[in-house]
């Protein structure tokens, strides 16, 4: 009758001598998973998965955009404007679609040139920076690029700017569009090698 009496005290007493032996190893696998936790929010979080849908107007435009490095004892020449949508893969994806969706491909066939120059290659007629392609859909160029002022959204311009940057390779892999599997005669944009920049002269008029 004692043993059934004190059997239970023993057994608690054993229960709570066995937990004390395993907080200690189990506290350091309570933090880890804390730790790790935290690192998914920050990687969660990063710019590459943004999808900013109401963007703030552009800032492009409020300057005139160098064509060339070279200028005559100009010292305080404008720094180069990052584009955000260079950034973050659904901008390069949206670039990519309206791309097609404006029939910029009707001139510039998928970005291997036509009408219009190839945006695929290394050489720049009016700058590889984000503010000179993008005065380039806004303001048009001589011989055949039309401007596109008032007629495309700017976030969908930065978009747009965003993915000719990724034909050339001027983007992270990570953030570059992946190619169409209906076309295979080039390699997908995140396997495109980049190439530095050449200015080149604009075509002559005929």
């Amino acid at each position: 009758m004692e043993f059934k009496e004190n059997f239970p005290a023993k057994a608690q007493r054993r229960k709570e001598k066995l937990q004390r032996r395993i907080r200690p190893v189990f506290a350091p696998l309570r933090l880890c998973g804390k730790i790790f936790c935290l690192l998914l929010l920050c990687f969660a979080s990063c710019k590459r998965e943004q999808r900013q849908f109401a963007q703030p107007p552009s800032n492009f435009k409020s300057y005139d955009v160098t064509m060339s490095d070279l200028h005559p004892g100009s010292p305080g020449l404008p720094q180069p404007v990052p584009n955000p949508s260079d950034q973050r893969a659904f901008d390069t994806n949206e670039g990519k679609r309206l791309f097609t969706q404006y029939n910029c491909s009707g001139c510039h066939f998928n970005g291997g040139g036509g009408i219009g120059p190839p945006l695929m290659d290394e050489k720049w007629i009016y700058g590889e920076n984000p503010e000179n392609i993008y005065s380039t859909i806004i303001e048009g160029r001589p011989n055949g690029m039309p401007s596109f002022r008032q007629k495309i959204p700017d976030a969908q311009v930065q978009q747009i700017v965003a993915y000719v940057r990724s034909m050339s390779g001027q983007l992270r892999k990570d953030v570059m569009p992946t190619r169409n599997d209906t076309m295979n005669a080039r390699r997908s944009e995140q396997r495109t090698e980049r190439e530095k920049p050449q200015h080149s002269s604009p075509p002559l008029n005929d």
